[in-house]
């Protein structure tokens, strides 16, 4: 009873924080800019169709657990729509942490997907953590991508898109067990011109 009043708890809060949020663009530079700093991440900016970045997704639980986020959706370097992200969790996981989350669009037909109203992750996959710092390196569980560091300091890592789709998280801090992104749901709302 205890777990499931605290996750109700928790799910009313990540969602009042982003209720006030109105729906105009907000300057995420300084997020964008922080995944640039990973030479991991930096070129899919170029190469990409398309992109959401989530400047902070907050995410917390003890048995049962939350997340919540809001963000923007970006196609040629501009704002075309805006995002938000939630999931519902159950197993072993206790904590809270916060970090930020840009989900590339390899082309037009996953954009399209993605930006449907409805789009969920399955079970298989997973987000690349990087750490927001020049050279930094990545590192990966599941089959969406993976990583391995190179022998002189750099990095060296091996992405692959799933369903069209590549996740890169940075922990802003807190400490949580758990932090896949199976389950996260997404919504959209095309900018309005």
């Amino acid at each position: 009873m205890l777990r499931r009043s605290l996750a109700l708890m928790v799910v009313l809060i990540l969602s009042l924080v982003g209720t006030g949020l109105a729906r105009e663009v907000q300057d995420y530079s300084s997020t964008i800019n922080n995944f640039k700093q990973s030479s991991d991440v930096a070129p899919f900016f170029d190469s990409a169709y398309g992109y959401a970045v989530f400047p902070t997704i907050g995410k917390g639980g003890l048995g049962i657990g939350a997340s919540h986020g809001r963000g923007q959706v970006y196609v040629g370097g501009n704002v075309v729509g805006f995002t938000s992200l939630s999931d519902v969790s159950i197993g072993f996981q206790a904590g809270g942490q916060a970090y930020s989350q840009v989900v590339f669009f390899e082309d037009e037909r996953a954009y399209k997907d993605f930006t449907s109203g409805n789009f969920e992750f399955g079970a298989e996959a997973s987000a690349i953590a990087v750490q927001a710092s020049a050279g930094a390196t990545a590192t990966s569980e599941g089959a969406a991508a993976g990583a391995s560091s190179g022998g002189s300091g750099g990095s060296q890592a091996s992405t692959n898109y799933y369903k069209g789709m590549l996740v890169f998280t940075i922990g802003k801090g807190g400490l949580m067990y758990e932090a896949a992104i199976k389950g996260q749901k997404y919504t959209y709302n095309p900018l309005k011109k």
